[in-house]
């Protein structure tokens, strides 16, 4: 998070552990940040709060290495993690959440997914993780849209933003910084500008082949080493 700009406040939208092979220095280093955090579904299963059954033979396999490996203390913390949705006092009208507020494990990934959402929240802006793909939904006047940011490249730090019009409601989903599937490999974060109501969607170059011989070390399945390479 070295490239991160400055911010008032830190929001986490969940799946700190679950797939990759460093659990306990992940699950450190968010603590170690802080902020608000909400829980993922990984989270939930990883610390035992949910029954690994739900997820597909990869994901258990990785959901039960991480369990395995964590130590007591980062458990604790993450078992302890809020259901969402989460507001924070200084941000009225947000909500922030990891699938969705009626469903913390719903998957809002296309429009008419959304619109379940946008029509029914009383808040203005819901954040949300869950889906790791960058971009977010939009409804104005009854008619709802979905942009996905666009980088000229796929192997430096870039930026996009957008200025957030009135009278709209919105669905943003940040991106994921360790396992992005939108196609884009680089890790994904977003940055919210309450006072000038900007939001600005960041991908940023990480040392892939270490990530991805940690998997391989660890004896995890191997398509959680490859996929990271194709962001999916």
């Amino acid at each position: 998070m070295a490239v991160a700009p400055s911010a008032d406040a830190v929001i986490n939208l969940g799946d700190i552990v679950g797939y990759a092979a460093s659990p306990n220095e992940v699950t450190a280093k968010v603590r170690e940040l802080g902020g608000t955090f909400v829980r993922g579904n990984h989270d939930k299963v990883v610390s035992g709060v949910e029954s690994v059954e739900s997820f597909n033979p990869m994901a258990g396999l990785a959901a039960l290495w991480n369990r395995e490996h964590l130590n007591a203390e980062n458990l604790e913390w993450l078992r302890a993690l809020p259901k969402g949705p989460i507001t924070v006092p200084e941000l009225a009208g947000i909500q922030f959440v990891h699938g969705a507020p009626d469903d913390e494990d719903r998957y809002v990934v296309s429009i008419s997914d959304a619109l379940q959402t946008l029509t029914s929240t009383l808040a203005g802006v819901i954040f949300f993780g869950h889906t790791h793909i960058q971009g977010f939904f939009s409804l104005h006047s009854g008619l709802c849209d979905n942009i996905y940011p666009e980088y000229p490249s796929i192997a430096k730090p870039e930026t996009w933003e957008f200025q957030m019009a009135a009278q709209t409601t919105y669905m943003i989903n940040p991106g994921s910084v360790g396992q992005p599937r939108d196609g884009d490999w680089r890790a994904a974060f977003a940055l919210y500008d309450s006072e000038k109501r900007i939001v600005t969607f960041y991908r940023v170059p990480y040392d892939l082949r270490s990530a991805q011989e940690r998997i391989f070390a660890a004896n995890l399945p191997p398509r959680l080493a490859t996929r990271l390479a194709a962001g999916r």
